[in-house]
């Protein structure tokens, strides 16, 4: 009977312990505590905030040409600012963020393919125009390393994946034409483009190679030529 008696109350113990474990789950470090990383491709700057089990609701992130400001409501009630002033200009508009579930990505989109050196500043530093280097060291604010190489070759194939509209598309499909094209197909594309101001691109030098090439506005469209 004693022997019952003792498993009856270890028992009664290991009811109440999932509760504590729910609870104890769901905490947040301090906002004190909470880490962000940074790193960066050519085209991008990737903010990375390690914080968990987030509503997407209850995060604001907002873009400005020189500024990023993120505001998050935690699980716990408390609120995580984080707001920096950039080293150089990023385009806002085509800046974005995900929520997730273990983070929240911030991928900022840049205005030219320069490295920076850092996340901060008011672009003091010397420019430098992107070169890829395997052996490069991203700057982080944590004191831990990650494959920071793997991440960027997957952040590259996720933005070739990213489903673009309107002018972006066909932007974006230019430039993959130019980039993968021959040095004919490049010649083509910038003598038809600069001769026709812009309103004519071609890919085929057998044919503007041989003429200059006129411009050819769409129908709904009127050139003008301004001094």
């Amino acid at each position: 009977m004693a022997a019952e008696a003792s498993r009856s109350s270890v028992d009664s113990c290991i009811e109440q312990d999932p509760l504590k474990t729910i609870e104890t789950t769901k905490h947040q470090p301090p906002t004190s505590k909470i880490k962000y990383d940074w790193y960066q491709t050519e085209s991008q700057v990737i903010i990375t905030i390690m914080v968990k089990n987030v509503d997407k609701n209850d995060v604001s992130i907002e873009f400005s040409d020189k500024e990023l400001s993120a505001l998050v409501r935690l699980p716990t009630g408390e609120d995580y600012s984080l707001k920096r002033v950039l080293l150089h200009p990023i385009v806002p508009e085509q800046s974005t963020f995900k929520v997730l579930s273990t983070k929240i990505e911030i991928k900022m989109k840049k205005t030219e393919a320069l490295r920076w050196e850092k996340l901060e500043g008011q672009g003091e530093t010397t420019l430098k125009h992107f070169i890829p280097d395997s052996a490069l060291k991203y700057p982080s604010s944590s004191h831990y390393t990650k494959n920071w190489d793997k991440l960027v070759v997957e952040l590259k194939e996720e933005e070739k994946s990213e489903k673009l509209e309107g002018d972006a598309a066909l932007n974006q499909l230019f430039q993959q034409i130019y980039s993968d094209g021959t040095d004919e197909v490049k010649r083509a594309m910038n003598k038809s483009f600069m001769e026709s101001g812009g309103t004519v691109l071609s890919t085929n030098w057998s044919d503007v190679g041989k003429r200059k090439v006129d411009v050819n506005p769409p129908e709904d469209m009127e050139w003008k030529e301004y001094n």
